[in-house]
């Protein structure tokens, strides 16, 4: 297979073992409440009219919110292959705590990247999904779905000063870009940052692929960023490999003086997604558990300014740590 020199999403593929991730584009319905808490559970076909493309949502809201207490929100990005549907751990996690969280579905690298057309061609579509001008548009998902729910009948309930971008592989990628992560074509910077942007959630960020080097590219993200990956974080694809010393160099990278690393011993790359099994039976649910908590804890601090949570969160599970890493 061969990939784009100078790709701007670094062939971010969350591999073949994120098939079963499931999405249905059906008409805005409310679900039903989550295990950890009452929530609502929204999903919206919405369409960019100006790109003509549609940016189908699920939206976890806390039955907290309200007109006269807003809630903050995340919006979260899946990694290739995957949907709406998807990380419903930390949606529900996430509204539970009192955070909405809006996951969006790109459709041009989306759930149906598995099923269409020949199997046999199934690389070939991932490499097109993986070209730039879907990265950019993924960007754009982003942007349109944040003002979507920012003046929606929602919008009440959402406090458009706390929002976050948070996303997984392909959708890690998404976020940096969105936090200011820039690149130059034809010896332009392509700035991509989304200003209302308070803060980063990584997991596992693959490298910007056919770039020299990081630090031009993530120096300009100065937003808090938090980073979660494991040591056996490692996409392999035909002609492609990135371990998870690629998600430390984008740590590293990144120019916000205000920023955390927490790399799991163990585990797979999609562990992370909303799969069961993936990286070992027992270590899968334990980095879950501790993945929604650490990104819970993260929000408070950076949106709520309550330090406690994520000073305790590295003791509570040492046991699963490789290590931590905290700057600023």
């Amino acid at each position: 297979m061969t990939l784009h020199r100078r790709s701007l999403l670094a062939a971010a593929f969350a591999a073949p073992a994120l098939i079963g991730l499931g999405v249905g584009l059906r008409s805005a319905r409310a679900q039903s409440p989550g295990p950890e808490g009452e929530a609502r559970v929204l999903d919206l076909d919405w369409a960019d009219p100006a790109r003509q493309r549609p940016v189908p949502v699920r939206f976890y809201l806390p039955a907290m919110a309200s007109a006269a207490r807003p809630v903050p929100l995340v919006v979260f990005s899946h990694g290739i292959g995957g949907s709406r549907r998807g990380y419903s751990y930390l949606g529900s996690h996430f509204a539970a705590e009192g955070f909405a969280s809006l996951h969006l579905q790109h459709v041009g690298s989306d759930r149906s990247l598995w099923g269409a057309g020949n199997p046999l061609a199934l690389v070939g579509r991932l490499q097109d999904a993986a070209q730039e001008a879907e990265a950019i548009a993924r960007v754009h998902d982003l942007r349109f779905a944040l003002t979507q729910a920012l003046s929606s009948d929602f919008a009440p309930l959402l406090d458009g000063q706390r929002v976050v971008a948070a996303g997984h592989s392909y959708g890690a990628n998404t976020t940096l870009l969105a936090s200011g992560a820039q690149v130059v074509r034809e010896g332009r910077a392509l700035d991509l940052r989304e200003p209302r942007l308070r803060a980063a959630i990584v997991i596992s960020a693959p490298p910007f692929y056919g770039e020299s080097s990081l630090a031009p590219i993530l120096g300009p993200v100065r937003l808090p960023s938090l980073h979660v990956s494991a040591t056996e974080d490692i996409i392999r694809i035909p002609g492609y490999y990135s371990g998870p010393e690629d998600r430390v160099a984008v740590f590293d990278a990144i120019g916000s003086p205000r920023k955390a690393l927490a790399m799991f011993n163990g585990g797979s790359h999609s562990m992370f997604t909303d799969r069961a099994g993936t990286g070992g039976m027992l270590l899968n649910g334990q980095v879950k558990a501790a993945t929604k908590e650490l990104a819970a804890a993260f929000l408070r601090q950076v949106l709520l300014g309550d330090e406690q949570a994520l000073q305790a969160w590295p003791q509570r599970h040492a046991a699963l740590l490789a290590k931590f890493v905290t700057a600023g």
